[in-house]
């Protein structure tokens, strides 16, 4: 008898694998993902500039831009060759380009990662292969809370300012 579980090969039972592991709350560091997450096969070639919203894995190979304020999910097998803007990035494949990124870039291996990393939180495990710069900035929620904390500071700590009679 037909089964549905039996029609779906080995590499999309680990992509869905993959993807719960992600979303589980129980899971301790590391990113969490959104529901709903895009797939780009292996076998998939682009060239061009994508942009989009929520959380997109790609497992093939891909030259140009990448946009989001949402997750970059990079599987084991894909070559990216693009400047990457987004809000969290994990890669497991290799990536050559400059990567920006507003929340967290992950690097577990066997990712490779050749270009410069900007981002206020920097995961990177061991045999991970990283040739290029790092710059952290921090996040704007706390960049946020300096400048008022800063600001508070400044003027509560001014000398009182005296009148002269006339």
């Amino acid at each position: 008898m037909w089964k549905p579980e039996e029609a779906a090969g080995e590499g999309e039972r680990e992509q869905d694998r993959w993807v719960e592991e992600r979303r589980s709350p129980s899971k301790k560091s590391g990113p969490t993902l959104p529901d709903e997450v895009a797939f780009v096969g292996k076998d998939v070639e682009f060239k061009g500039i994508i942009t989009y919203s929520g959380t997109v894995r790609i497992d093939g190979s891909l030259e140009g831009e990448i946009h989001t304020d949402g997750g970059l999910l990079v599987g084991p097998e894909a070559v990216i060759k693009a400047k990457v803007s987004a809000g969290t990035v994990v890669c497991h494949g290799t990536i050559h380009g400059d990567i920006q990124a507003k929340d967290q870039i992950v690097l577990c291996a066997p990712a490779v990662v050749q270009g410069s990393l900007t981002t206020p939180v920097l995961s990177m495990e061991e045999g991970v292969v990283f040739n290029g710069t790092l710059e952290m900035k921090l996040q704007a929620k706390a960049e946020a809370t300096r400048d008022m904390d800063t600001n508070v500071v400044n003027i509560t700590s001014r000398p009182p300012v005296q009148r002269l009679a006339a």
